[in-house]
């Protein structure tokens, strides 16, 4: 959900004297965990991967984020997360308290936000079914499909899925071992499930997918 596509075209010059507009190099840091949260971010351009350090030391990676996702919207003192670039990324910088005030104003961008915070939680929901009872491939799949889905709602494309992210981002995410994410990759595609190409995948049955996604 892109912000602008929230507002009548009156007020776009208002909106745009809020923003900074942020370039990320691939590995740079957007934020970190607890650091204060002084500012939101829409994104524009590449993928970001959201993490939490566990008190080990040890990373779980909580999600991806892609173009017209927000970042910082809770209003916690700290972020909860860090957030840092898998490519390299574009993004609109909110100063949280300017935006704050912004919304105060525009009742029907925060009903759109309000929206886009309740999907959120229902991925988060998911995410916790997801590392639940599910073997390896089924995590797997569903981690492809609906990779596969928000891709598509980006760009209109759904056969060919790019994977900037590594595989041991993907293990980390699924709660698994790197070994265990490339043996299942190299499983799916002996028997033609999916077909692994450069820095991505390209679905071959997707029925199969899907039922291993739904089990």
């Amino acid at each position: 959900m892109s912000i602008c596509s929230a507002l009548e075209a009156h007020e776009l010059p208002e909106f745009d004297v809020l923003i900074q507009r942020a370039n990320f190099a691939p590995r740079a840091a957007l934020f970190a965990q607890d650091q204060p949260a002084d500012a939101v971010y829409n994104l524009t351009e590449g993928v970001v991967r959201l993490y939490k350090l566990l008190p080990d030391g040890r990373r779980q990676i909580i999600g991806f984020a892609l173009p017209g996702d927000f970042l910082g919207l809770a209003m916690a003192e700290r972020y909860g997360f860090s957030a840092d670039a898998v490519d390299t990324v574009s993004a609109c910088r909110l100063a949280r308290e300017e935006f704050a005030h912004y919304l105060d104003a525009k009742p029907h961008l925060l009903r759109r936000l309000h929206e886009y915070t309740t999907h959120e939680l229902s991925l988060a929901q998911d995410q916790m079914v997801l590392l639940g009872r599910r073997n390896a491939e089924e995590k797997v799949a569903t981690f492809l499909v609906n990779w596969r889905d928000r891709w598509a709602r980006l760009t209109g494309k759904a056969v060919t899925v790019p994977l900037p992210m590594s595989r041991q981002d993907i293990a980390d995410f699924l709660g698994l071992t790197i070994e265990t994410v490339s043996r299942t990759f190299s499983r799916l595609g002996k028997d033609k499930t999916i077909l692994i190409v450069p820095d991505g995948i390209r679905v071959l049955d997707p029925q199969r997918m899907e039922r291993l996604a739904a089990a």
